[in-house]
């Protein structure tokens, strides 16, 4: 960063003190060395000036973009800092790819601050190319470059007392660092045991009186607008209610709507639609940096000079962004040079043939994933497949597809099963990016298609594919198999084509491959396919196994 002395005017957003007044912000080697009101009072019109924004968790792996260029695509909309859960790469790469988000993130400006995943794998009734355990966690809290314990999904193993879980919980409290939580549709007492443990945050609520229970208990809610989950509708009325214990994030999302807004997409509705202008700024800022005691300014005197000028409260341009006293964005453009950086991955499995997909007919009903757009929780459907030559097929009139887990990481037999309301009518889609253990997924009309379609995966060693009807397109992910080190713009531009791609071939969900890859994800209820079986989420258990 170049040190140099500059200054800023305009009416400035003082979220510390609640106020908002006309005035000049002085800025010398990435600080902020004085503030000065206005004589006149008056802030009816000018620029607003105010602290930059915080993803309060975020996956970067989802965005499929390396750190460096993640950072490239949301300073532009006056983001300035991520509370960031590597728990995706860690699934994959273990502790190794921990440290490679951690030194990627500090090849940019952008403040990145990571967590150490406290689920990999995420259970034990799927396969993962890496175990993080209580020693690896503990760690990892004894580094600075680790604020916090990553969302603790195995809420069964804190209510019944895992020896490993508390483990982690006590190494998280021991070095007095927040545990992040993962706890959808969780009431009651096993709530209450489950924030008792430590527990501080929840980012799963899908209504509004789950984030009221959790909030009544002392936790607070991330509100997630994310490109699977959306809750923002269903949730910000809380903030009028508990406007100190809440925060705004984005979880998962893909590089084509990064491209068009983040966090101040949320800042703005929630101003539209009426909500307290300071709340409301103060949920996308002061909250996370003091609940994860981050080092980024508020704009305070002897702050960081990590701020953001907008237009207005109205249309809420951002004109300028920021970090440490450097422009890192202006007018929508992102100012961040692309850098180099290294692939790293782990994938060794073969190709596979039609024939891996094959289901016996045995005559018996089948349990079905229901598919909720919108949503990461699916319905528990029962029915009766279609057969041909005595295999359960997919039933495309009927919209009962095959869905298959074929496992990365070693060759063995792969997972089958039927899933509802995905809407494909020809081909077959396949991804690595599978959460969380990041096996390869495929759905497809036929088993000839699903193997055709899994092969292009495999021969990329990681990536989206779109198989059928004169396509056969893939959008490779060389590192881990679920992020790219390509340039975030053009990424932004390849996966829209290969999003629309898949939709070509029927499927009228928003984003097919978004949804197909939380379908192999255990501890979002109620019914999903790991490369182990068919999985109960609600009872916690196979109910069929591989």
């Amino acid at each position: 960063m170049r040190n140099r002395t500059f200054q800023v005017s305009g009416n400035i957003v003082d979220v510390v003190n609640s106020r908002i007044f006309k005035g000049t912000i002085f800025v010398e080697n990435g600080k902020i060395v004085d503030i000065v009101p206005d004589s006149v009072p008056d802030h009816s019109s000018g620029p607003v000036i105010m602290p930059g924004f915080i993803d309060s968790h975020v996956h970067i792996e989802s965005s499929l973009l390396v750190p460096t260029e993640f950072a490239r695509l949301v300073v532009s909309h006056g983001t300035v800092a991520s509370v960031s859960d590597p728990h995706e790469i860690a699934n994959v790469l273990g502790l190794e790819g921990v440290r490679y988000m951690v030194e990627v993130g500090k090849k940019s400006p952008f403040k990145f601050y990571f967590g150490a995943p406290s689920c990999v794998p995420a259970t034990t009734f799927e396969t993962a190319g890496a175990t993080v355990n209580s020693d690896d966690i503990d760690k990892l809290l004894s580094s600075d470059d680790i604020k916090y314990l990553g969302e603790m999904m195995n809420y069964p193993g804190v209510i019944y007392d895992d020896n490993e879980v508390i483990k982690k919980l006590e190494s998280a409290r021991r070095h007095n660092k927040p545990i992040d939580g993962h706890a959808p549709l969780l009431s009651g007492n096993d709530l209450k045991k489950y924030y008792t443990a430590g527990i501080t945050t929840d980012h799963e609520c899908s209504k509004l009186d789950e984030a009221r229970e959790k909030i009544n208990l002392g936790m607070k809610i991330q509100i997630r607008e994310g490109s699977a989950a959306k809750n923002f509708n269903t949730l910000i009325e809380i903030i009028k209610e508990h406007p100190e214990n809440v925060m705004f994030c984005t979880d998962d999302a893909h590089p084509h709507e990064l491209i068009n807004g983040h966090i101040n997409i949320l800042v703005k509705k929630s101003i539209d639609l009426g909500y307290n202008i300071l709340d409301v700024i103060k949920a996308a800022t002061i909250t996370p940096k003091l609940h994860y005691n981050l080092e980024v300014g508020m704009l305070q005197k002897n702050d960081p000079a990590d701020f953001i000028i907008v237009d207005n409260f109205k249309d809420f341009n951002v004109l300028k962004t920021y970090i440490n006293g450097e422009l890192v964005a202006e007018n929508g453009k992102s100012l961040l040079p692309k850098i180099s950086v290294d692939t790293i991955n782990n994938f060794v499995a073969e190709q596979i043939t039609a024939n891996d997909f094959r289901v016996e007919d045995k005559g018996n009903d089948i349990n079905i994933i229901g598919v909720i757009e919108g949503e990461l929780l699916t319905e528990k459907l029962v029915g009766r497949a279609k057969s041909v030559d005595n295999n359960l097929v997919s039933d495309v009139e009927n919209d009962i597809l095959k869905i298959a887990v074929v496992n990365r990481y070693e060759n063995k037999k792969t997972a089958v099963g039927f899933i509802k309301n995905f809407g494909l009518k020809r081909g077959a889609l396949a991804s690595s990016v599978a959460h969380d253990s990041h096996n390869i997924v495929v759905i497809g009309c036929d088993d000839e298609s699903m193997a055709m379609a899994t092969n292009m995966i495999i021969e990329n060693k990681g990536g989206f594919a779109v198989y059928g009807n004169d396509i056969k397109t893939c959008l490779p992910l060389p590192v881990a198999g679920i992020m790219t080190n390509d340039d975030a713009f053009k990424v932004a531009s390849d996966y829209l084509k290969i999003k629309n791609l898949a939709k070509s071939l029927g499927s009228p969900l928003s984003d097919p491959f978004m949804t197909m890859g939380f379908m192999a994800l255990l501890v979002i209820p109620k019914l999903k396919l790991s490369d182990k079986g068919l999985f109960d989420c609600e009872k916690f258990e196979l109910i069929h196994k591989v």
